[in-house]
């Protein structure tokens, strides 16, 4: 498969590069900086120097032709802003959804937030963060052209990935390492028949496969 990867410079987005790469897959992630480019290199990523904030749904489609699948893993991160929580958690992913419908991109996968909700309330920065993934979220579960599916982690961790996760509709809030997240993703996107579904991901005791295969179709 080929599969692009928006964010492609992020945590996650880097572990899932590695992932698809040594398994045979065809991987592009678009980044904002070129000096960017050897991390996804050295990933087996080919880099795309796109800047989602300012691009056109003409040009992020470009860089999705020909591709069995998308992933958006961008994200503002902790340090950013309000405002940016809105042109990248938001609109960023607004905007690549958009351009997988242009380039005829079915299979999309987004890494939400657990607790998103557009109707989130209060006016801290993580609070604007929930709103603006909930937006997101809710944007792409309306869109007919896409068969999408939302991933929604728990506390993200830098711990070694074990392979084992809880993944269901609701989860309850809990830990999750990013290794974990990144294999998770890998194997939604070899599994179409989640499309359709919001899933909370935190770590248990199910080996990832079968994790996905069990709620695969529901």
């Amino acid at each position: 498969m080929r599969i692009v990867i928006a964010g492609g410079h992020g945590q996650i987005a880097l572990r899932l590069e590695r992932l698809l790469a040594a398994r045979g897959d065809e991987v592009a992630g678009i980044i904002r900086r070129a000096e960017q480019g050897d991390d996804l290199r050295d990933a087996g990523a080919e880099p795309v120097v796109l800047d989602l904030e300012s691009a056109s749904v003409e040009e992020v489609a470009t860089s999705l032709q020909g591709a069995d699948g998308a992933v958006f893993a961008a994200g503002a991160g902790p340090g950013s802003g309000v405002a940016r929580k809105d042109t990248v958690d938001k609109a960023a992913a607004v905007l690549f959804a958009d351009a997988a419908v242009r380039a005829g991109v079915r299979r999309f996968v987004i890494v939400s937030s657990m607790g998103a909700d557009p109707h989130h309330e209060g006016d801290e920065i993580f609070d604007v963060y929930l709103r603006a993934k909930g937006e997101a979220d809710a944007y792409v579960s309306g869109l007919d052209a896409l068969d999408w599916t939302i991933l929604r982690p728990g506390a993200l961790t830098d711990d070694p990935g074990k392979g084992l996760v809880r993944l269901e509709a609701h989860t309850g809030r809990g830990p999750i390492p990013r290794d974990d997240v990144a294999a998770v993703l890998a194997e939604l996107l070899d599994t179409p028949a989640t499309a359709g579904l919001t899933l909370e991901l935190i770590s248990g005791s199910t080996p990832v496969s079968v994790a996905v295969k069990s709620v695969a179709g529901n």
